[in-house]
């Protein structure tokens, strides 16, 4: 009998079929990465409305129970000053996440605190009036969210602008001011 000697043909991609692969994954990723740094930065972004949010609504939780009928004054009965994240400064490039250290009397008072790290550096100073005066449907304060996402001396900036009504009711801008949202 005889047999016959079948040759298999070897399996395989060639040089140039691999290259062209190569190719197509970095154009791909040409195009996907700074689209994906974006998407990353816009994200970093939320930490800053919702926690102007809850400081917001720290705000109303503290007029209603402790300053109904006393006047819109300011966070403190005591004072109008600016209150800053204590130990965290967004003038400083920083990339990263710092732990929020609300120990200033404003924050104290308004009982806000955030749990975990955060991007940006959270301050109440005055609205653009001078004063602590009691004027209805004025604003009085600014919640601010000052950050640096990527490190660059260039800070993002979000306010919010809080007044009060005759009723002694605190209300808030329909949206934030802001500036150099993703930087």
């Amino acid at each position: 009998m005889m047999t016959k000697l079948i040759q298999k043909k070897k399996a395989g991609f060639t040089l140039i079929e691999l290259m062209i692969v190569v190719a197509i994954i970095g154009i791909l990723a040409a195009i996907a990465i700074p689209a994906f740094i974006g998407y990353v930065r816009r994200s970093k972004t939320s930490e800053a409305s919702g926690n102007l949010n809850s400081l917001f609504k720290s705000a109303v939780t503290y007029f209603e129970q402790e300053r109904t009928g006393q006047g819109l004054t300011a966070a403190t009965s005591t004072n109008c000053t600016v209150a800053q994240t204590a130990g965290f400064d967004p003038a400083t490039p920083n990339a990263g996440k710092q732990r929020f250290v609300g120990t200033e009397a404003s924050f104290v008072a308004l009982g806000f605190s955030i749990a975990d790290p955060v991007y940006y550096g959270y301050g109440i100073p005055l609205a653009r009036t001078a004063t602590c005066a009691n004027a209805t449907n004025t604003p009085v304060y600014t919640f601010q969210a000052l950050g640096d996402l990527d490190g660059d001396t260039t800070r993002s900036t979000f306010e919010m602008g809080v007044g009060g009504n005759e009723n002694n009711t605190l209300y808030h801008a329909p949206g934030f001011y802001i500036v150099n949202e993703i930087e």
